[in-house]
């Protein structure tokens, strides 16, 4: 009678715990997550794939997605002279490229990998390893043995070593800056494809500002035919000609992976393709190529996309 008194209050305890509601730690979709993180991080509009429109040519979706034509002919396999059908789709986005490219590539890990085998071939193939390590060879017993000395075995010099002995070639010792002579690892030029110091492109006074909602992809700046006009920035050459409508004689440079700018109306183009300008290097001079007046209609493209020229251009005007 007393145990049943003492097991009382247990079995009360036990079904208050059955009735009460379980409470779980929240589960987080860390696939979906990671995937969010990894689009805000890369910042990259486009999508993956265009579908050719009636009047689209290879060279505005090149634009349009911030491509050398050539760049994404290459990326879709189309060769000169570069035709598209409509409804063909392109694959705008080089992340589709990289993504197939990974999943095609073998994972370097820093070894070399074998095609997995049963353990006794495994075990064959270790013991044919070990076979070929130097043996240890038996010497009859004499006297003269104890009291030669021992045989040297050369050892190979070690890789830090051997390379801290070899002469630094003529070429290389001349590479190195002043003031670095103790060999300290020089840093890399810097690579931010933001970071880009823009200059005007012509003088004269702006006639259309930047303006997204109506569809105006960037300045239009007045001037007197034959104007010079310049590079905003270093760059190459990726377009010149006029086959963009409603461009005229048009300049397209490629900064970076990152910047195009766009020049047109041009009366006469000073680059070809392919060419490397520098920042304030004579491209074009000014015209009315498919223009009602002499100007110059100016871009900077971020990925493809019209960005506010006035945002990137130093204060005042050209």
């Amino acid at each position: 009678m007393y145990q049943l008194v003492l097991l009382l209050p247990l079995l009360a305890l036990w079904l208050n715990g059955c009735g009460s509601a379980p409470h779980y730690a929240p589960i987080q979709e860390r696939a979906q997550a990671g995937k969010s993180v990894a689009k805000s991080r890369d910042g990259d509009w486009r999508p993956q794939t265009h579908t050719v429109q009636k009047g689209d040519t290879l060279y505005a979706i090149a634009l349009e997605y911030g491509y050398d034509y050539k760049e994404l002919a290459e990326l879709n396999g189309i060769s000169a002279p570069y035709v598209i059908r409509i409804g063909q789709q392109l694959r705008v986005n080089p992340q589709t490229q990289t993504q197939q490219t990974q999943a095609l590539a073998p994972q370097e890990s820093g070894v070399v990998t074998s095609v997995l085998k049963p353990q006794s071939t495994q075990a064959e193939a270790r013991e044919g390893i070990l076979k070929t390590q130097p043996k240890a060879v038996k010497i009859a017993y004499s006297a003269e043995a104890e009291t030669a000395p021992a045989p040297v075995i050369p050892v190979a010099p070690k890789p830090e070593a051997a390379t801290a002995k070899q002469p630094v070639p003529e070429e290389k010792a001349k590479s190195i800056p002043p003031g670095n002579e103790g060999n300290k690892p020089v840093q890399p030029a810097s690579t931010d494809d933001e970071d880009l110091a823009w200059s005007w492109p012509t003088k004269g006074k702006i006639i259309a500002s930047f303006n997204e909602g109506a569809s105006l992809k960037g300045l239009d700046i007045s001037g007197k035919a034959g104007q010079p006009v310049m590079a905003s920035a270093p760059g190459k050459v990726v377009y010149s000609g006029s086959g963009l409508r409603g461009y005229g004689k048009l300049v397209i440079i490629k900064h970076n992976k990152t910047f195009l700018s766009a020049y047109a109306h041009n009366s006469q183009i000073l680059v070809r393709e392919g060419q490397t300008v520098t920042k304030g290097q004579r491209i074009a001079e000014m015209g009315d190529s498919d223009a009602d007046q002499v100007k110059l209609h100016f871009e900077i493209r971020r990925m493809g996309k019209p960005v506010d020229p006035q945002k990137y251009l130093p204060e005042g005007s050209g």
